[in-house]
């Protein structure tokens, strides 16, 4: 099952080959990485399994900050964050939020069409880039 607001697509790469194109995708479309999340290797540090795990946070204050000024909550959800994993089938997926449903979440929609769209279109760009 899917949760709601998110898009997943399997990669064919391992997972940490994965996250390092989505990486190299994301800067070199000019948006910043904020951190990268190793999930896995955290739970390693208590003694806990985990597969294959990562999130990357990222962004650019040119289409958040409208969003942000149309409605502040929204930062709660941003930066854009992709994750990448293991499945329970050894399948790597790359997952992320919808910027639409994000902006319907907090409501952010009116006016901000063209800045979604834009977001919308960059984020499969670059996880079609990191999954092919």
């Amino acid at each position: 099952m899917t949760p709601e607001g998110l898009i997943v697509r399997a990669s064919r790469h391992e997972p940490k080959a994965t996250m390092d194109r989505l990486a190299a995708a994301v800067t070199t479309r000019g948006a910043a990485v904020v951190a990268r999340v190793d999930h896995a290797a955290a739970a390693a540090t208590v003694g806990l399994t985990l597969a294959p795990t990562e999130a990357l946070i990222f962004g650019n204050p040119r289409a958040g900050t409208p969003l942000m000024q149309a409605a502040q909550t929204i930062g709660i959800d941003l930066p854009l964050r992709a994750l990448v994993w293991r499945d329970g089938s050894g399948v790597t997926q790359v997952g992320y939020n919808d910027p639409r449903w994000l902006a319907q979440r907090h409501g952010a929609e009116a006016g901000n069409e063209a800045i979604l769209k834009a977001m919308a279109d960059f984020l499969a760009v670059v996880a079609e880039e990191a999954a092919k």
